[in-house]
């Protein structure tokens, strides 16, 4: 059973608080739409585990052959294979039922997120920067689901900042198993069978200047959000201002971790092990609820 649980990936949900950005910046607020958020919320933490057992059971040869992948449950023979597809469709469908309580939008966006990544793991994470690209477009599918999904119109500026923040992220983590793969040595086998064969077509240097890039997208972005006449108009507040350094700090310190301290590989694991990530996050939040009326 612990194996199984491990195999689900728990931790990795905090990235699902995506799909509740669109309540925390909705103009107005009830009980139904809280309802329907965090069973929208609920949906894609199954969903997301189904992907997680999948993309195991697709990769278990290769991880076989990891360092460190190997003692993943299905690759270290810990969970069966049967009972790994028996878990995969069980949380897929009830992903699905989750979503269909709250209407047409979030099953259709869940189905949508399954697909992107079964193309994924088959053949998109090979082709280089549209990988990440493809890993941003499933955050927006958790913004989508949190807004269209349960009836708030969505934010160009939400998307927009969302999109930055994750190809950010992405492109750090790309960077990550880079520096990991270097401090390994020589990979085994053709394309190297420790290694994503993608990172053959990276680099440090351009992967430097993308995090770069999307770094400086990320906090621009937000800033013009929060002094946009339209978002003072609809919040009916300037403070959101003030929101900036804690976003600021927060990249700031990522980039820190990354190149000082050999993390972000696992972005969910060093937000929930760093410190310093999470009085930011928790800051930032605490700002926010404060400043919006």
């Amino acid at each position: 059973m612990r194996a199984l649980i491990r195999l689900l990936r728990p931790h990795q949900y905090i990235k699902n608080g995506f799909v509740l950005l669109g309540l925390l910046f909705a103009t107005q607020r009830d009980a139904a739409m809280a309802t329907h958020a965090a069973l929208a919320f609920l949906a894609f933490c199954a969903m997301a585990s189904a992907v997680y057992v999948l993309n195991d059971l697709l990769d278990a040869e290769a991880d076989r052959q990891h360092p460190q992948k190997c003692r993943r449950p299905i690759a270290s023979g810990q969970v069966r294979v049967p009972v790994a597809w028996s878990a995969c469709v069980l949380l897929a469908g009830t992903a699905l039922a989750l979503g269909a309580a709250i209407g047409v939008a979030v099953p259709a966006l869940l189905l949508t997120y399954l697909a992107l990544n079964v193309a994924y793991s088959l053949y998109l994470k090979h082709v280089v920067i549209l990988d990440v690209f493809v890993i941003s477009a499933g955050f927006m599918l958790r913004i989508l689901a949190g807004t269209v999904g349960i009836g708030i119109a969505p934010s160009q500026w939400l998307l927009l900042c969302g999109l930055m923040v994750t190809l950010f992220l992405g492109f750090a983590k790309r960077h990550a198993e880079l520096m990991q793969l270097a401090a390994a040595g020589p990979r085994a086998g053709p394309g190297g069978a420790c290694a994503r064969p993608v990172l053959d077509d990276y680099s440090g240097v351009m992967l430097g200047q993308f995090i770069a890039v999307s770094a400086a997208c990320t906090v621009l972005s937000y800033s013009l959000y929060t002094v946009s006449r339209d978002t003072i108009a609809v919040h009916g507040t300037a403070n959101l201002i003030y929101t900036v350094p804690f976003v600021v700090y927060g990249i700031f310190r990522y980039l820190f971790l990354l190149h000082l301290r050999a993390q972000g590989n696992d972005t969910a694991h060093d937000l929930l092990t760093d410190r310093h990530l999470l009085l930011t996050a928790a800051c930032w939040l605490a700002v926010t609820f404060g400043v919006l009326p």
